[in-house]
This record gives C-alpha cells, structure tokens and sequence, in this order.
C-alpha cells in the first residue's frame, strides 16, 4: 500500500513512471525523408565561392573560339571544322625536283628494258643477210631463227617496262612517292585534302600527260610558272607535288 508524497519533505522522492521502449520505424510506419538543399539555395557548411557577375562561361548560346589548323599529311594544314586550309608558301616541290625524280625513275625502272632492247636489237642485226645478186643488186634475207629471237626480246622489253610503270603508279598512289620522289624527298598528294591517290587514280595520272605532250611539251613546263607547280595531268586531276616533311 503507498501513501502520497509528503509535500513538506523535499527528499521524498516522485513516483516513477513507467518507461515507454522507444518506437522505431518499421514497416508500415512512414518515414520522415531528410531535407535535401533546394536547388538553387545554399547548402550549410560549404564555403561559397564569390562569383563575378561580369564574366561570361562559355555554353549554349555562346560563340567559342575556334581551334588553330594544324599541320596534316605531306604538310597539309587541316581544319577540324572541315574547311580546307591548304598549303603554305614554299610547300610545293620545285620544278628542278620533280624533273630529277622523273629521270630517277626512268633510270631505276628502265635498265632491265634497255638490257633486253640491246639483246633484241643485236639478234635481229645478226639475222640480216646481204647478198649481190648476177646484175649487181644487193637483196636482204632475214633468218626466221634469230629474227625470233629478237622479237621475243623485245615484246619482253616492253613487258618489263610496262611492269615498271606499274609499280611506279603503285608507290606514288599508296605512299605518294615513287623511287625517284623517296630520294628527292617530294610526294603526290591530292590537292583537296592531302592525301594519297590510291593506285587506280595514280595510273590515269599517268595517262593523263598526254596532256602535257600533245601541247608541244608545254604542259610539263608549266609548273615554272604556276602558283602551284601543276602540271595539265595535275590540273585535271586536282592533285600537287609537295615537298615530304
């Protein structure tokens, strides 16, 4: 049995109450979801960087500079916006280098011809026979068996010669220089965008001197002359001789 509390004694002590276990939050219960910061409000505790209201970031709506061109294959100067930029001043071979990787190339790729010329043109002399006739007149016979012979070498001649054009096209069209352009140190690129040929195009190029002959030759002199040392071929097919770097 209790008695109240004595009001007059300070060290009577209070009636406990019952302690209540603390809820936790569980299923069913909802849960207060913590605050995030507003965006655009100021989180606490981060140190706000002072901001100038005059300075421009660059973004939507804004114009950005534009990067430099940069020096591309064979000397080319290329624009990542794809305009093209073009050659500098003196990027293009001189006449004097091109007309000595021509003579390079001929000497490199036509002693094996000439070798087969001389042998065709000595069987066919050797199956030449000059006799006098009764009344003074001298007649000329060939001998069928040398007379072959000097044909077969010359057709192989020709063969030889046309395989080393081919080759020729070849280097110049996949790596942009031929033997004799490899030793002066000058390329075939295209004019558009500095690049190889390819094979295909490198051999109408090729064909295309004609151009250069049928004028009395003066296609093959005009780069002396032209801001971009082109001859007729390579007008026609847009491409340029620069120096390699």
């Amino acid at each position: 049995m209790s008695y109240p509390p004595d009001p007059n004694n300070p060290y009577a002590q209070q009636p406990q109450q019952p302690q209540q276990p603390p809820q936790q939050p569980g299923y069913g219960y909802p849960q207060q979801p913590p605050t995030q910061p507003q965006y655009g409000y100021p989180q606490q505790g981060v140190p706000q960087q002072p901001q100038d209201p005059y300075a421009q970031q660059p973004g939507y709506g804004y114009p950005q500079q534009p990067p430099a061109p940069q020096a591309g294959y064979g000397g080319y100067q290329t624009d990542p916006y794809g305009q093209q930029a073009g050659y500098g001043q003196g990027a293009y071979a001189s006449w004097g280098a091109r007309v000595g990787a021509y003579l390079l190339d001929g000497l490199i790729i036509g002693v094996v011809p000439i070798i087969l010329y001389i042998i065709a043109g000595v069987a066919f002399a050797s199956s030449v026979h000059t006799t006098t006739d009764a009344y003074g007149y001298p007649t000329t016979t060939t001998s069928g068996g040398a007379a072959g012979i000097a044909v077969i070498f010359y057709l192989l001649g020709a063969a030889v010669a046309f395989a080393g054009v081919l080759y020729v096209c070849y280097k110049e069209g996949t790596t942009g220089q031929s033997p004799g352009k490899k030793i002066l140190n000058i390329r075939l690129v295209r004019e558009a965008d500095g690049q190889v040929l390819g094979f295909g195009m490198a051999f109408v190029r090729k064909l295309a001197h004609i151009l250069d002959s049928i004028t009395c030759y003066v296609g093959f002199l005009w780069p002396l002359w032209d801001d971009k040392a082109q001859t007729f071929a390579d007008k026609v097919m847009n491409t340029v001789v620069v120096r390699s770097q």
